[in-house]
């Protein structure tokens, strides 16, 4: 495939770049009136169309006069198998109900998992690809799909097995999370420890046989897993190869993000709460900050403090949290622009935190995320725009045009 007369080509970094920063996160580079030449599902070379080589004119083109070229958006923490929609719960929401009220009613995690036992695999795996699809159409290119709606060995597996599915059956990297440490199902409520059991002694042997998992996470917070308990899963995971992501302080300052890091965590997701011990410890990690801003502005709890993070020189990834229950949407075009707006992230910044950084919290940064010769051909071609601002400015605008995946234009 050859693009010409694109108006800028967005993230040209180095390929050997693989995660941003600190202030290397405002370092968007955009080269302009270029054409591109894609070829066995690879960036193969790009250019000035003022030296346009006349090698390759005969090759038949797409023509992105007025539109920019991006890397696909790389949505590293979603939630996306799951049985039921919880709009019942928006109710509560809109009454000012609590995230830990809505629990205590039944509701959130615990509702979602009811509803997951009783569905079978094939009804998961199609509800789970018509989201994948959506979220395609609308620009990511990599994704992050974590368990965690089963709460028994039975559905775990089953919703594993269906992400395992959803690997295979799209054309885009689907990484694996292994996440029953989720909330604590109600036949466990009063033995918390013989949850952990099942899951170390039962679910994680299994997982491991199936090779059904990338990652091991945890969501450690007042009510649902402590750090101890966190430390004893992330632990025993490790054991069976699986690498720890950690929801961490979306609620408190739990001490969550200290035991992600004490576990080489490859990120710690949400940090809506933070404070200065939080970001020192940080800064003697290489763990990724996934922020996740839609979840906030669907919660109606703190947005996460980007610029802190940023101005401490750690590397700031944003992701969508798609789920049932705190954010309903895999729209990443919304989640920078959130961004931009609630975390007051520059544009540049938003962007690159969306594609390289967001590649970097899936480990795949080596192949997507940015635009460089050799990596793959996971790209959207824009509506016409005035300039790059526009994208996150025009929240409520559909701009992507078209589809590029492995070098071919996405059709579903």
């Amino acid at each position: 495939m050859l693009i010409k007369n694109i108006k800028g080509l967005v993230g040209l970094h180095p390929k050997n770049k693989l995660v941003l920063s600190g202030s290397e996160l405002g370092n968007l580079p955009v080269f302009e009136n270029a054409w591109l030449l894609i070829e066995d599902g690879l960036i193969k070379d790009f250019g000035d169309m003022d030296s346009f080589p006349s090698s390759i004119a005969h090759l038949p083109s797409y023509s992105a006069e007025g539109r920019y070229v991006f890397p696909s958006w790389c949505d590293s923490h979603t939630h996306i198998v799951f049985a039921a929609s919880r709009e019942e719960e928006f109710a509560m929401k809109i009454q000012g109900k609590s995230y830990e009220e809505i629990a205590a009613a039944g509701g959130g995690i615990l509702n979602s998992a009811e509803k997951l036992q009783k569905a079978s695999e094939d009804e998961l795996y199609e509800s789970a690809a018509a989201r994948l699809k959506q979220m395609i159409y609308s620009g990511t290119g990599a994704v992050e799909i974590k368990s965690g709606y089963g709460l028994t060995v039975e559905s775990e597996i089953k919703m594993l097995r269906v992400i395992r599915r959803l690997k295979s059956e799209f054309s885009i990297p689907v990484k694996a999370t292994f996440l029953a440490a989720h909330a604590f199902p109600t036949a466990f409520k009063n033995n918390h420890q013989g949850y952990i059991d099942l899951i170390i002694n039962e679910m994680l042997p299994l997982i491991a046989a199936e090779k059904l998992a990338d990652y091991i996470d945890v969501f450690c917070e007042k009510g649902f897993f402590s750090v101890e308990q966190t430390d004893q899963i992330l632990k025993a995971g490790a054991a069976y190869g699986l690498k720890p992501k950690v929801h961490a302080n979306q609620l408190s300052v739990s001490g969550a993000v200290e035991v992600a890091v004490k576990n080489n965590a490859v990120s710690v997701d949400h940090l809506e709460e933070n404070n200065a011990a939080t970001i020192e410890t940080l800064k003697t990690a290489d763990t990724i900050v996934t922020l996740l801003p839609s979840c906030s502005f669907y919660l109606g709890i703190p947005f996460a403090d980007a610029k802190s993070f940023i101005k401490a020189d750690l590397p700031v990834a944003l992701a969508t949290d798609y789920n049932p229950g705190s954010t309903p949407s895999g729209n990443m075009n919304f989640v920078v622009s959130l961004g931009c707006i609630k975390l007051k992230m520059f544009p540049e910044q938003a962007i690159n935190a969306a594609t390289l950084n967001g590649a970097a919290a899936m480990e795949i940064s080596e192949s997507y995320g940015s635009i460089a010769m050799g990596k793959k051909a996971n790209l959207f071609i824009t509506k016409p725009m005035p300039s790059i601002a526009y994208l996150p400015y025009s929240f409520g605008e559909t701009l992507v045009d078209t589809v590029i995946l492995n070098g071919e234009i996405y059709n579903g």
